[in-house]
């Protein structure tokens, strides 16, 4: 008998666990972080060097970019223009008011509209970016990748760097 009531003791206790557990857990992935598997080369060499079966899984920031603040260089995740139901993960190139050379898109040169920013991945001939589909708005913004927690050899912070070349006109000037 004292078994029994031992047994419910605890099954209602993981109930009531459970039924707080899943509301923090699903506020803290909305809210702050969640993760993310890169398939695909179009973010390599950073992401995905080797190619093969095996896949990066970065730490999505979601918190960071809650005002739509990004920096240049920064590894972003986005819902993408052509597809609401796809998120796709490239480097921020440039920022609203800056002045890209674009590679392949109508417009040899493009200023960044207000409220959007210009997104390449590292790989250009295998990426689907600003370079296919323009400016992409700040309203796309999901989460900016913070770290790569997979593979266990790879786990690093990612820090924002631009790829030689790339990056707004006048910056590229100041620093030639």
């Amino acid at each position: 008998m004292a078994r029994q009531a031992s047994k419910g003791r605890y099954l209602r206790a993981f109930v009531s666990g459970f039924f707080v557990a899943v509301p923090v857990t699903v506020t803290v992935l909305d809210r702050f972080a969640y993760v993310a598997r890169v398939e695909g080369a179009s973010m390599q060499p950073f992401l995905n060097p080797d190619g093969g079966s095996e896949c990066d899984v970065v730490l999505l920031n979601r918190w960071s970019v809650r005002n739509y603040q990004v920096q240049r260089g920064d590894i972003v995740s986005v819902l993408s223009p052509r597809n609401p139901q796809q998120k796709i993960i490239k480097r921020v190139i440039g920022l609203e008011g800056d002045f890209i050379r674009t590679l392949g898109y109508k417009n040899r040169y493009v200023r960044v509209p207000d409220g959007h920013f210009w997104i390449e991945g590292d790989h250009h001939g295998h990426s689907l970016d600003s370079n296919s589909f323009g400016p992409v708005s700040v309203g796309l913004l999901h989460g900016r990748a913070s770290h790569i927690i997979w593979p266990p050899n790879r786990w690093q912070q990612i820090k924002p760097c631009l790829p030689k070349n790339r990056g707004p006109l006048d910056t590229e000037e100041e620093d030639g």
